[in-house]
C-alpha cells in the first residue's frame, strides 16, 4: 500500500504530464538549432521544423545569434517554446567568458557572455524593431552611448531574503534565473560599485546572525546605496549625488538613477535635445528630485518641475536654492493634472517626461497633448512602452526628431531610451 506521501508525489507527477503540452516537443526533449537572434528580453531565438510545423520559434537564454546549440525545452506555448542551454556546440565570435561565476543562475544580468561592443549593437537593434513594431515607424536610431564602466558601476542594489530557517542559513541576494521567488546567494555583484561589495560582506554576515538569533519572523528587502564612497543601509539616509558640477540631495529610498559614471552626459543630452527647438520655458513632468530640471535649467528663461512625491519636491527645492538656480520652481501633484494651472506659452515650451516602467497613464497623455507643447523629450527605461506611447504624439501632429538609447545597465538587457518629438502639424484626430 502506498504512503500518503508517495501517492501525493505520484499524484503531483501525473497532474504535471497531464498539464504539459507535449507539443511540438516533449518535456525535456533534447533539440538541436541556431540562434539567429536576440530578443528585447535577451533571450537567444532560433526556429527549427518540428511535428510538421515549420519554423517554430524556440527562446534560449544565454543563446546568442550565430551560435549552433543543443537545448532542453521545458514548456510549449501555442506559438513558441522555451528551453534551456545545454551545449553550446560552435559559440559565436563575441561570446566572452562571464565575469561572475553565477552568471546564468542569478537573473539579474542577461549579456555577461556577450563582448560589450556587440551588447551594444544589439540593444541599438532592439529599439530600432520596437520603435517599427509597436509604433509603426521606420527611423535611424542613433549608436548607443555606451556607460564609462562596464562593470562597478551601480549605486545602488536591492538584495533580498526569505523567511529564514532553523536549519540553514538564509540565502541573501536575487532571484534565480526563471523563477519568481528561489534565491540565489550572492555575496558579490560584479554591477555593483566595489564600496557597496565591501558593505555588502559585512551586511550580510549582520542578517546571519540575527537570523540565527531567531530575529526575523519574515523575509525582507535590503539596501546599500553608496555616493562619494560612501555606503547607507539606511533607506532614510539623504544621499548627495554629484551631477555635471550640480549637487543633487535625495532620500535613499526614492528613485534617481544608479549609474552615476554616465548621469553627466544624460543628463547634457536631455538639457540639449530640450533646447533644441528654440523653447523658452521648460516643464519637468515626474521631477523626482530635480535631475532633469536643475540640469537644464540654465537654458530655459523658467522651469517648472512636478512630482507626486512630497519629499522629492522638497528635496528639488532645496537642491535649486543649494547650487544657486532661481528660475527652478517646483509643485507636488499628479503629473497628469500640471498642465491646467500653469502659464507657459505652449509653442515657446518643451515638456521633459521621465515616466516609470509602464510607460504614461491615459490622463497624463490626454492632458499633455491638449496642451500641445513645441518639444517633448521622453525618456524612458523600457522602450517597448515608450514605442507603445509614441503613437499617440504621432496621431497627434508630433514628429519624431531623434531616438538615442543610452546603456544605463551594461551586461543586462535594460537600457533607458531618450526620443525627441517635435510639434509640426494639427492633430490628425482626438488625442486618444
Amino acid at each position: 500500500m502506498l504512503s500518503i506521501k508517495t501517492f501525493l508525489c505520484v499524484l503531483c507527477i501525473l497532474v504535471a504530464k497531464k498539464k504539459f503540452n507535449d507539443r511540438p516537443f516533449a518535456y525535456h526533449e533534447e533539440i538541436e538549432l541556431e540562434i539567429s537572434t536576440l530578443t528585447n528580453l535577451g533571450l537567444g531565438l532560433g526556429r527549427v521544423s518540428a511535428a510538421g510545423v515549420e519554423n517554430w520559434v524556440v527562446m534560449v537564454p544565454f543563446g546568442l545569434p550565430g551560435e549552433r546549440v543543443r537545448v532542453r525545452v521545458y514548456r510549449n506555448h501555442k506559438n513558441f517554446s522555451e528551453a534551456d542551454l545545454i551545449e553550446v556546440r560552435q559559440p559565436a565570435p563575441q561570446r566572452v567568458a562571464p565575469r561572475c561565476a553565477l552568471f546564468g543562475r542569478c537573473g539579474g544580468c542577461q549579456y555577461q557572455h556577450l563582448a560589450y561592443a556587440a551588447q551594444l549593437g544589439w540593444k541599438r537593434r532592439q529599439v530600432a524593431e520596437l520603435l517599427e513594431h509597436l509604433a509603426g515607424v521606420r527611423f535611424e536610431v542613433s549608436p548607443v552611448i555606451g556607460s564609462p564602466r562596464e562593470f562597478g558601476y551601480r549605486s545602488k542594489i536591492t538584495p533580498h531574503f526569505a523567511t529564514p530557517r532553523a536549519d540553514r542559513e538564509p540565502a541573501i541576494g536575487f532571484l534565480r534565473q526563471g523563477t519568481r521567488f528561489d534565491i540565489v546567494d550572492v555575496p558579490r555583484c560584479e554591477i555593483a560599485t566595489d564600496a557597496i561589495n565591501e558593505k555588502l560582506a559585512a551586511v550580510r554576515a549582520e542578517v546571519r546572525a540575527e537570523a540565527a538569533r531567531g530575529g526575523f519572523s519574515r523575509g525582507a528587502t535590503l539596501l546599500l546605496r553608496e555616493a562619494g564612497g560612501v555606503v547607507t543601509t539606511d533607506y532614510d539616509a539623504v544621499i548627495t549625488e554629484n551631477v555635471g558640477g550640480l549637487k543633487l540631495r535625495f532620500l535613499a529610498r526614492d528613485f534617481f538613477q544608479n549609474n552615476p559614471s554616465i548621469l553627466p552626459d544624460f543628463a547634457a543630452y536631455v538639457r540639449r535635445q530640450a533646447a533644441a527647438g528654440g523653447a523658452r520655458f521648460l516643464v519637468d513632468a515626474y521631477c523626482g528630485s530635480g535631475l532633469f530640471a536643475l540640469t537644464a535649467a540654465g537654458a530655459f528663461e523658467r522651469v517648472t518641475g512636478v512630482e507626486i512625491s512630497e519629499t522629492s519636491v522638497g528635496f528639488a527645492r532645496e537642491n535649486a536654492v543649494a547650487n544657486g538656480i532661481a528660475n527652478a520652481a517646483f509643485q507636488t501633484g499628479e503629473a497628469g493634472t500640471i498642465f491646467a494651472g500653469l502659464d507657459f506659452p505652449p509653442a515657446g515650451t518643451a515638456v521633459v517626461i521621465d515616466p516609470p516602467r509602464k510607460g504614461c497613464d491615459e490622463n497624463f497623455l490626454q492632458q499633455l497633448l491638449a496642451f500641445a507643447p513645441c518639444t517633448v523629450v521622453y525618456v524612458s527605461c523600457d522602450p517597448a512602452t515608450q514605442m507603445r506611447d509614441l503613437r499617440h504624439f504621432l496621431a497627434a501632429g508630433y514628429s519624431l526628431r531623434a531616438v538615442q538609447p543610452f546603456d544605463l545597465f551594461p551586461q543586462t538587457r535594460h537600457l533607458e531610451c531618450v526620443i525627441t518629438l517635435q510639434r509640426t502639424a494639427a492633430p490628425a484626430g482626438p488625442p486618444l
